[in-house]
């Protein structure tokens, strides 16, 4: 499976294709501009994307927008400091209020409830969301990450490291972190190419400030463990993020867990297995019947 930048994803061949004509929408979340898109009919299901992407590049160039779409309702929002919507400079606007958006979007479009999908920041921000206000979402997918959990020193030494670099416009530690595992280790050329890839026209210190915010979106094991949204999670045996899923289902035996054999973190949502997986379990828990 071909290596991808990291918030990039590879189209999934079956599902790609032409840009979407879907009107630009937009709200107000606590004074914040948040853009969002939707498309189909039926359960609704809000999509939340990883960091440094949007959801053209998350979601609508895989093909998972549209494949979703063909059964339900899709709204993808743009988190805040990316895409087209606001970009407060203050870390105090981002943490948890990231995922208070998702519930002011809900609230916007009427909605008491919802399934939510969130790839690698969007899934840190839904597993916090579900310790939060669990009653707002009929399942919870986790993709790409699960949730930061076991918060250490270590933990902020790399937020520190990689907010600095933000501020300079690089993602080189982050990059080297999320590599596939089964690939030899980006050169440095990789890793410019990379960094100027993923950041073209984005805003280095609203990023920033999302990176410093981490700490607010802590979970811990237990409130994972008492969660009662169906959740399900969904990693790439190449991502480095699959031993942090291991130790989420021995913490949180209700987790379903898929591993998708040589996918990493990149390449993930480009999959096939991707998609099926977010299908089926979605059909397993209908709306109607959860009440």
């Amino acid at each position: 499976m071909p290596a991808t930048a990291f918030g990039g994803t590879t189209p999934c061949p079956s599902a790609a294709g032409p840009a979407l004509a879907v009107e630009d929408r937009f709200f107000d979340a606590a004074g914040v501009r948040i853009r969002y898109i939707e498309e189909g009919r039926g359960d609704p299901i809000v999509l939340v994307h990883g960091y440094t992407t949007n959801t053209e590049e998350q979601f609508v160039r895989p093909g998972v927008f549209q494949a979703l779409a063909a059964s339900y309702r899709v709204i993808a929002m743009d988190a805040r400091g990316h895409g087209l919507s606001g970009k407060p400079h203050d870390p105090a606007q981002y943490g948890a209020e990231m995922g208070l958006d998702v519930v002011r979007l809900l609230d916007h479009l009427g909605l008491r409830r919802a399934h939510i999908l969130g790839y690698s920041m969007g899934a840190h921000i839904v597993a916090q969301l579900v310790t939060m206000r669990p009653e707002r979402f009929v399942t919870a997918i986790l993709g790409g990450a699960s949730g930061r959990r076991n918060w250490s020193n270590e933990d902020q030494r790399r937020v520190d490291i990689e907010s600095a670099e933000m501020d300079q416009g690089l993602l080189t530690s982050q990059i080297v972190r999320l590599w596939p595992r089964n690939e030899p280790p980006p050169t440095d050329t990789q890793i410019r190419e990379r960094s100027a890839q993923q950041l073209a026209g984005k805003d280095p210190r609203a990023l920033a400030a999302v990176r410093r915010s981490n700490p607010a979106q802590v979970v811990t094991e237990a409130q994972m463990a008492a969660v009662t949204v169906p959740t399900l999670g969904i990693v790439g045996t190449a991502d480095p993020y699959l031993r942090d899923f291991q130790q989420l289902k021995a913490a949180m035996p209700q987790l379903q867990l898929v591993t998708v054999e040589g996918a990493s973190h990149g390449s993930l949502p480009g999959t096939p297995e991707f998609v099926r997986a977010i299908l089926d379990f979605v059909r397993a828990h209908p709306a109607s019947a959860a009440g």
